[in-house]
């Protein structure tokens, strides 16, 4: 899941008529990952079934044929001819799909709400895989240097290093520069891994035979199960990436991805794993570093540098990923507020988290000092996105019911890749002690958060709802204790479409004064992509000085309450003096957790709280100058 390269407009426009200009981007953004594979899937598929330290023969074919295969059934098949299709509007990801099943507002106890926990634990596991998909990227690129400056092997970790955190501190500064040069540099590399499979297959051209599936189901089925399984979970890592196919959906459209991949990824790939397999048949010992042995020994430090760019490229991708996931969880409430900073002032896509940002970086530089190697990281690697993808499945085949396709077809297609997903889970689920748990542990924590946010903020507003006035009660008052009257406007923040909001009545009780013209003002984020500007604002008129507007944005705008009130006002929907350097109020609340009361356990009130006082400030996230706030606490008990 990409934004680092800004196409979503180009994207829209150009679905009828494919654009080579997105084609060309997609190969860097939605393709920097599973292009990157081959630099160490391979090598770890075949170690697995070459417990001796050299490649067998019946292995390599078996490994290749197990790859090619995985590549045709599950990202081509699955992702891109049936899962492009479960989109929301033309978005896709799981978040995509939690908006298509309705499961953000299902009840407590319902099917939905069951839904609800299995999808954001999906895209929980997409900070688990997003930890470490720069760090086994980035290693095992620089580890080109073992086969081409064997003297600098001891250089390899600290030189990983540095690269990411450069990487990390770059996020600050924009990734414009980057972003222009995803693509090309991808074509490139695409061009050179395919020159590189040929010349390996033509030295060996017996390891075509890896083509036919049988090669793939004969090894698992005479290698024994604790062989298959290891070789299964390895041959996994040939795979990975190919969930960013849906991720980055609405940024490109399904046509040039498709076309990106049947027409140069998928080939050059499938090349590529042919041309080192067939080194592995000739050079058995060359089992460390099939990938660079394909070169010639004047070129490998040249592909070391060039796949280290690659692998920088495929890492920055999945980063703006995570930023890009990370606000649409905050706008569709599985997340608190926090401070997305936008990087370009042209381009909507190019955001910064900083908090994700260090916090990712933290878990992705552990990675690498707790693991050390792309050998040991391989059994981290794989179980965060073999359980996402079988996640993504599930949801798939119940969106599939929900537009109407007949159960037995779904169970059928549906039932026979979540059978792959589940088969693939399941081998490398055995890889949790080798490094498995850490992806995990990541993917729990972040779970844990969501869940409390989303739990925290029903318990918040079912007691705002009891103390909230109603606006029959509110007009009442005012017309028995006329308060005094303040000049211009007020604009009043509120989380709700009725009543009267808390800060607004305590404002009121405390100074015994109202602005001579109030807005109440509720901004929401829909279940769709965007909302048309002619959707955006509903206005009631509560009284002569008291309006009350809504705000609608989809999960991939950001919404902004003054730009939102002036469009309310162009309209003629609202009075334009109500919008005129107004005064916003909006509620500081703080949680007070009651240990005697049913809600959430009380580490979880706990931790609610400490994630409301820690998180960005409501006003700053609607984009309202700070010089026109004013806070207005109050304390809440859950």
């Amino acid at each position: 899941m990409a934004q680092s390269l800004d196409v979503t407009a180009d994207a829209k426009a150009g679905r009828a008529g494919l654009n080579p200009g997105l084609i060309l981007g997609a190969l860097g953004v939605v393709y920097g990952d599973i292009g990157t594979s081959p630099i160490y899937a391979l090598k770890e598929a075949v170690r697995a079934a070459s417990p001796g330290g050299s490649a067998e023969a019946p292995a390599v074919l078996g490994a290749v044929s197990l790859i090619l295969w995985a590549l045709i059934l599950v990202v081509s098949v699955k992702y891109a001819v049936l899962i492009l299709r479960a989109d929301n509007r033309g978005e896709g990801g799981i978040v995509a799909m939690l908006a298509l099943l309705g499961a953000r507002h299902a009840r407590p106890g319902s099917w939905g709400a069951l839904l609800l926990v299995v999808g954001l634990v999906g895209a929980a596991l997409l900070y688990g895989d997003g930890a470490v998909t720069p760090a086994i990227s980035v290693l095992s690129a620089v580890e080109g240097l073992k086969v081409a400056a064997p003297a600098l092997s001891h250089a390899v970790l600290p030189i990983t290093l540095v690269i990411l955190v450069g990487l990390f501190v770059m996020q600050s500064k924009g990734v414009g520069f980057i972003g222009r040069i995803f693509g090309p540099v991808m074509l490139l590399w695409f061009a050179v891994i395919t020159i590189l499979g040929i010349g390996g297959i033509l030295h060996a051209p017996q390891v075509l035979g890896a083509v036919n599936p049988w090669r793939a189901v004969d090894f698992l089925a005479h290698a024994g199960w604790s062989v298959g399984f290891a070789m299964l979970g390895a041959a996994f890592l040939a795979v990975t990436g190919g969930e960013a196919m849906y991720a980055d959906l609405g940024h490109f459209g399904a046509g040039p991805i498709r076309i990106a991949w049947f027409s140069l990824v998928l080939p050059a790939l499938m090349v590529n794993y042919l041309g080192q397999g067939a080194v592995l048949l000739l050079e058995p010992g060359a089992i460390e570093g099939p990938f660079y042995h394909l070169a010639p020994d004047w070129a490998q430090l040249p592909l070391t540098g060039l796949a280290t760019v690659a692998t920088v490229i495929a890492s920055q991708a999945i980063i703006s990923g995570v930023f890009s996931l990370t606000q649409q969880a905050i706008q569709l409430g599985f997340f608190p507020f926090l401070r997305v900073v936008h990087t370009a002032q042209t381009e909507r896509g190019q955001i910064y988290v900083p908090v994700v940002n260090w916090l990712l970086a933290g878990a992705t530089l552990s990675a690498v000092l707790i693991f050390e190697s792309s050998d040991a990281l391989a059994g981290a690697y794989g179980i965060a996105v073999s359980t996402l993808m079988a996640i993504t499945t599930l949801l798939a085949a119940l969106i599939a019911r929900r537009w109407g396709y007949g159960l037995g077809p779904v169970l059928l297609v549906n039932g026979f890749f979540l059978a792959i997903d589940l088969v693939f889970l399941a081998a490398n689920s055995v890889k949790i002690v080798e490094g498995g748990w850490f992806p995990l542990v990541l993917t729990l924590v972040i779970a844990v958060l969501m869940l409390t946010w989303r739990k925290g903020t029903m318990l918040l507003e079912a007691a705002r709802v009891r103390l909230r006035m109603p606006e029959e009660v509110f007009l009442a008052r005012l017309a028995e204790d006329p308060p005094i009257r303040l000049p211009g406007s007020a604009v009043f923040l509120s989380s709700a479409q009725r009543g009267i909001p808390l800060h607004l009545t305590r404002f009121l009780e405390r100074s015994h004064a109202l602005h001579a013209r109030t807005v109440i003002v509720t901004a929401l984020y829909e279940e769709t992509p965007t909302v048309p500007a002619e959707a955006r604002a509903t206005v009631t008129r509560i009284a002569p000085d008291l309006y009350r507007v809504t705000l609608r944005y989809g999960f991939m705008e950001e919404a902004s309450v003054p730009e939102g009130l002036a469009e309310a006002a162009g309209a003629g929907f609202l009075p334009a003096c109500f919008t005129e350097d107004p005064t916003v109020f909006i509620g500081h609340e703080t949680i007070i957790p009651r240990h005697h009361v049913r809600g959430m356990a009380v580490w979880r009130e706990n931790l609610f709280a400490f994630m409301m006082r820690n998180a960005e400030r409501t006003g700053a996230f609607f984009c309202v100058p700070g010089h026109q706030l004013i806070e207005v606490g109050t304390e809440i008990e859950i």
